[in-house]
C-alpha cells in the first residue's frame, strides 16, 4: 500500500478509523488479527547446538582423531595439547556466534516502550507493542516513533531519520499526499517510521504498519535472511586442512607398508606411521591463527578499531572494495557553512574576513549577514558550551561566532521581540529585533529590524532591493539572475542553500502575517551548507587506491550531495556519474553486474539495494567491506565479507551486525586495519611455510631411508618431540613479526588465490626435501663411518634445521642480517629455548633413556651444528636471488 499517495480521508476509510482513533474493543480485535507491534526473531539454535557446531570443521575433526590416536599410543601430553587447542577454538567460535545473535535484540530495543494514542476519543498511554493499524498516535520532540505512521497533523515536525535513510539532517514532515508512486523513504515526507526519533515540533498520525510490516521490520527480516559468508582465511584453512589430512594419511600408509616389506616389526611401524600422522597434521595452526588474530585485534584497539570477530582482522587484507556509507563515515555528520554569497560573489567560509571596526550592524552586507545568521537563530549553548538546536541553525550559529558575532552578546543590543515561526509551506522564518539605545541600525524608517531567512527562491521573490557594498540598490532582473545562478551553482556542488534578508520597521506591524511582513525585503546574501567530508578521509581514500582497494560510496542522501562529497574525497573524478536507487531498480541483475565494478557512487538507495550491490560485487569475485552506522546498513554489514560499524554514531543494530567497529568513526582507521590485516595474513603464511616445511622434512626423513637400504632413523618419541617443541613457541612467535616494507603498495590478494601461491608450495617442497636429505645424509655418513650416535645426530640435525629455517623466513625477501636478530625478540627467545631443550635431551642423563639419545662428543656436536645450518644458508641464498630478480 502506497500510503504516501493516499489522502487522509482515504486512509481513514481504508483502515476503518477516524481522527479520534478506534475503540478499545476494536483495538483488542485488531491486536489478535495483526499481532503485537514487535520485531519477531527466527527460531534460534540452542546454546548447546551453537557450541557443537564449532566441531564440524574438517581440520578440527582430524585434530580430534589425532588426539584420540595419541592417547591410544600413550602420548597423553600431545593428546591434552590437541584437546586444549580444539576446545579453545570452539569456545572462541561459540562466543562470536552468540554475539551475532544480539543483532535482533538490539533492533527490538529501538522500538518505543510506550506510545501516546487516542482510544475511545481519549488520550491514553499504552505499551507500544499494543499499537494496531488504525490507531491515532501523538508525536512529540524526543520521542521514538512507535510504528509506521501516516501523518495527519504536523506542527513544525522534524524527525531524525539518519539511522534509517542516511539523511544527515532532520526531515521536515508534512501531511499532504505525494503523487509519485516510486519514491525513496527519505522523500516520503508525510510518513514517520518506527524506530526514528522526533527531534522538533509535534505531530499526529495514523498507524499504517506494525511489527514486521514496518520499514524497520523489513530490515529485521533482511537481517534474519542474510547468511554470513566465511572469511578468506576460513576458506583457505578449510581447503588446506582437507588436502593436508588426506595427503598425510596416504604417506603414512606408504611408510607403514614399506616398513613391513623391509621386515620391520609391525608394532614399531604402526607406532611410527601414527606418530608421523600426528606430527604432520599442523595442530598448532588453529592456535597460531587465533593468537595472531587476537594479538592483531589487541593492537587495533589502540588504533581505534574494535574487532568483534577475529577472522575479520585478516579479511581486511583481502578486501578489494570498501563500500562506505557517507553520513558519519566519510563525513563529519555535522552541518557546516561551506560558502557564502554576498556582495555579488561566492566566498569560501574559511576566507571570510571581518575587521573589528566592521562588526557593527551597518550598510556593509557582510557584517549585516552575520547579524542575521546569529540573531535569526534558535540555537542556544548549554552550560557546557555545547550548542543545542537544529543542525542547520547550529551551523549558522557557529560560523557567526567564529567570525566574532556572538548571539548572546548581540541579543543584548538587538533583543528579539516577535517572530513568525518556520513552516514548510512558505519555507521561511522571520524574527523581529529592537535596536538598542546606541541606534546600531543606521537605516531609515525606525529602530526595529526584521530578519527573514528561508529558501533562496522564496526570499528572492519577496525582495525588492539588495544590500551591496555600495549601499541598497534596486533588485533588477540581472541581479536576480546572478543570485539564482550563484544559488544553483552552490546546489550543484551539493550545498543546501539558505537566503537571508532584512526589513526596517518604525514599529511592530499590527498584522503579524507572513503576507504583510515577508514582502518588500532587502536581500543580504546566501549561505551554502553541507555535512563536509572528514579531512583525513581524503588521504585514506588515496591510500586505499594505492593499495589496490576501490572505495565506493553508498548513501541514502541526494545525488548532488553524494557527487560533491565523492569528488572532494577523490572517490570519483569530475566527469564520473552517480547512480540512484531508482535507476538501480530499472537495471536487470545481468545489466547491473556488467556495470557494478565501474560504479563508485550510489545515492538514494534502500537497504535491500545495499545488499544487492554487495552481492553483485561478490558474484564478480570481489571481496567487499561495507562500512556504515545506521539501521539501514545492518543487513549489508552482515552480508559483506567484512562489516565495519561506527562506534560513536553507529546504532546498536549496526554494531551487532558488524565484524569490526571503528571507535573513532574515522574512515582513515580502516587503512590502519587493512595494513594490520595484511601483516597478520603474511605472518600466518610464514607459519604455514615454517610448520609445513618442517612436517615435510620429517616425512622425507622417515620416507627416504628404506629406499636407500637404511633403517628408519627416528623413533616415534623423536617425531612427537620435534613436533611439540619446534611447532610450538617458534611458530607462535612468528605472529608478532613486524609488517614488511611496502606492504600497502601491493594490490590485495586475489580472492580465489591459494594459500600456497607466490612460491609457497614450491618452497615447502624443495626446503622440506633439503631438510630431509641433510638428515638422511647425516644418517648414512655416520653409519658408514661406524659412528654409534647417528640416531641422536639425525634427531638433532632435523630439530635445529627447523630453527634455522624459522629465522630465515621472517621476511619474504630481506636478509635476516638486515632485519636484525633483535627485531623479533620473542622469536629469538623461542629459538634459543628450543636449542636449550634439544641440548637437554642429549646431555641430561635422566632424559637419555626416555629419548633413546646419547651424549655427543664435541666434534660430533660441531658437525651436527654445521649440517643444521645448511637449510638456513640455502633459504638466504633463495632470498638473495629474489632480490636480484
Amino acid at each position: 500500500m502506497n500510503w504516501h499517495q493516499r489522502d487522509i480521508i482515504d486512509i481513514y476509510e481504508i483502515l476503518k478509523s477516524s481522527e479520534g482513533g478506534i475503540t478499545s474493543e476494536e483495538a483488542v480485535r485488531r491486536l489478535h488479527e495483526y499481532g503485537p507491534n514487535e520485531l519477531k526473531e527466527t527460531k534460534k539454535k540452542t546454546v548447546l547446538m551453537m557450541f557443537l557446531d564449532q566441531f564440524k570443521d574438517f581440520m578440527i575433526m582430524v585434530l580430534i582423531a589425532a588426539a584420540a590416536v595419541s592417547g591410544i599410543i600413550g602420548e597423553l601430553i600431545d593428546t591434552i595439547a590437541i584437546v586444549v587447542i580444539v576446545v579453545l577454538n570452539a569456545i572462541i567460535g561459540f562466543v562470536q556466534e552468540y554475539r551475532a545473535e544480539k543483532a535482533m535484540k538490539a533492533l527490538k530495543e529501538m522500538a518505543a516502550p510506550v506510545a501516546l494514542t487516542l482510544r475511545d476519543g481519549d488520550r491514553v498511554s499504552i505499551t507500544a507493542s499494543e499499537l494496531v493499524p488504525g490507531d491515532v498516535v501523538l508525536l512529540e520532540a524526543g520521542k521514538i516513533v512507535p510504528a509506521d505512521i501516516r501523518l495527519t497533523e504536523s506542527a513544525q515536525l522534524k524527525i531524525e531519520e539518519a539511522a534509517l535513510t542516511g539523511e544527515s539532517i532532520p526531515v521536515e514532515k508534512s501531511v499532504n499526499p505525494l503523487h509519485e508512486e516510486s519514491i525513496s523513504l527519505g522523500d516520503r515526507k508525510n510518513l514517520a517510521y518506527k524506530g526514528t526519533i522526533v527531534s522538533y515540533g509535534r505531530g499526529m498520525g495514523m498507524v499504517v504498519a506494525t511489527g514486521m510490516k514496518t520499514e524497520l521490520g523489513r530490515i529485521a527480516t533482511l537481517l534474519q535472511e542474510e547468511e554470513e559468508v566465511k572469511t578468506p582465511l576460513q576458506k583457505r584453512l578449510a581447503k588446506c586442512g582437507q588436502r593436508r589430512g588426506i595427503t598425510v594419511l596416504a604417506i603414512c600408509a606408504i611408510v607403514f607398508i614399506t616398513g613391513l616389506m623391509r621386515g620391520e616389526a609391525p608394532l614399531l611401524m604402526f607406532l611410527t606411521a601414527i606418530s608421523l600422522a600426528v606430527a604432520a597434521i599442523p595442530e598448532a595452526l588453529p592456535a597460531v591463527v587465533t593468537i595472531s588474530l587476537a594479538l592483531g585485534a589487541k593492537k587495533m584497539v589502540k588504533q581505534n578499531a574494535l574487532v568483534r570477530k577475529l577472522p575479520a582482522v585478516e579479511t581486511l587484507g583481502s578486501v578489494t572494495y570498501i563500500c562506505s556509507d557517507k553520513t558519519g563515515t566519510l563525513t563529519l555528520n555535522k552541518m557546516t557553512v561551506e560558502e557564502i554569497f554576498v556582495n555579488g560573489e561566492i566566498v569560501s567560509s574559511g576566507k571570510l574576513i571581518v575587521k573589528n571596526e566592521e562588526k557593527r550592524f551597518n550598510m556593509d552586507p557582510l557584517p549585516t549577514l552575520f547579524h542575521a545568521l546569529a540573531l535569526s537563530n534558535d540555537a542556544v549553548p548549554d552550560k557546557d558550551d555545547n550548542v543545542l538546536g537544529d543542525p542547520t541553525e547550529i551551523a549558522l550559529y557557529e560560523i557567526a561566532v567564529k567570525n566574532g558575532f556572538n548571539k548572546e552578546t548581540l541579543e543584548k543590543e538587538f533583543p528579539r521581540i516577535a517572530e513568525i515561526p518556520f513552516d514548510s509551506d512558505r519555507k521561511c522564518m522571520t524574527t523581529f529585533h529592537e535596536a538598542g539605545a546606541r541606534r546600531a541600525v543606521p537605516l531609515q524608517g525606525g529602530n526595529i529590524v526584521s530578519f527573514t531567512k528561508g529558501a533562496t527562491e522564496n526570499i528572492l521573490d519577496n525582495s525588492s532591493a539588495i544590500l551591496t557594498k555600495d549601499g541598497v540598490v534596486e533588485l533588477d532582473d540581472k541581479i536576480r539572475r546572478d543570485i539564482a545562478d550563484a544559488s544553483e551553482r552552490m546546489a550543484e556542488d551539493g550545498l543546501r542553500t539558505l537566503a537571508f534578508s532584512y526589513r526596517n520597521w518604525s514599529s511592530l506591524p499590527s498584522e503579524m502575517t507572513h503576507g504583510s511582513v515577508e514582502s518588500g525585503l532587502t536581500f543580504i546574501g546566501v549561505a551554502g551548507l553541507m555535512d563536509p567530508p572528514r579531512e583525513e578521509a581524503k588521504e585514506a581514500v588515496q591510500i586505499c587506491k594505492t593499495a589496490g582497494i576501490k572505495p565506493v560510496m553508498i548513501t541514502g542522501d541526494h545525488p548532488l550531495t553524494a557527487r560533491n562529497i565523492a569528488r572532494r574525497l577523490g572517490i570519483i573524478d569530475d566527469g564520473d556519474g552517480v547512480i540512484t536507487g531508482r535507476e538501480l531498480d530499472k537495471l536487470s541483475l545481468e545489466e547491473f553486474e556488467e556495470k557494478v565494478e565501474k560504479i563508485r557512487v550510489y545515492a538514494r538507495v534502500a537497504p535491500e539495494q545495499k545488499i544487492k550491490i554487495v552481492k553483485a560485487l561478490q558474484d564478480k569475485g570481489e571481496f567487499t567491506a561495507m562500512t556504515g552506522d545506521g539501521v539501514n546498513d545492518a543487513p549489508a554489514l552482515k552480508r559483506a565479507d567484512i562489516g565495519v560499524a561506527m562506534g560513536i554514531t553507529g546504532t546498536d543494530v549496526s554494531k551487532e551486525s558488524s565484524h569490526m567497529i571503528l571507535l573513532d568513526d574515522n574512515f582513515a582507521t580502516i587503512v590502519k586495519a587493512v595494513k594490520e590485516g595484511r601483516r597478520i595474513f603474511d605472518n600466518i603464511r610464514k607459519f604455514i611455510k615454517y610448520t609445513m616445511t618442517s612436517n615435510s622434512g620429517e616425512i622425507w626423513t622417515i620416507f627416504l631411508p628404506p629406499f636407500l637400504g637404511l633403517p628408519i632413523p627416528l623413533l616415534p618419541i623423536h617425531i612427537l618431540w620435534i613436533n611439540l617443541v619446534t611447532d610450538g613457541l617458534p611458530g607462535l612467535a612468528l605472529a608478532v613479526e613486524p609488517a614488511e616494507k611496502g606492504i600497502m603498495n601491493k594490490p590485495p590478494r586475489h580472492p580465489k588465490e591459494s594459500i600456497f601461491a607466490h612460491g609457497l608450495g614450491y618452497h615447502l617442497f624443495w626446503v622440506g626435501l633439503l631438510m630431509g636429505s641433510v638428515s638422511v645424509f647425516t644418517q648414512a655418513w655416520f653409519i658408514k663411518s661406524g659412528g654409534t650416535h647417528w640416531q641422536t645426530m639425525v634427531f638433532t640435525v632435523l630439530s635445529l634445521s627447523q630453527m634455522g629455517h624459522v629465522l630465515a623466513i621472517r621476511s619474504e625477501k630481506e636478509s635476516l642480517f638486515k632485519l636484525g636478530l633483535f627485531s623479533n625478540k620473542p622469536l629469538l627467545g623461542a629459538v634459543l629455548l628450543t636449542f636449550v631443550l634439544q641440548m637437554g635431551t642429549i646431555y641430561i642423563p635422566v632424559l637419555n633413556p626416555i629419548f633413546r639419545t646419547a651424549p655427543l662428543t664435541a666434534g660430533e656436536l660441531l658437525i651436527t651444528l654445521a649440517l643444521s645450518s645448511v637449510v638456513f644458508i640455502a633459504v638466504e641464498i633463495e632470498k638473495w636471488w629474489f632480490r636480484r630478480k
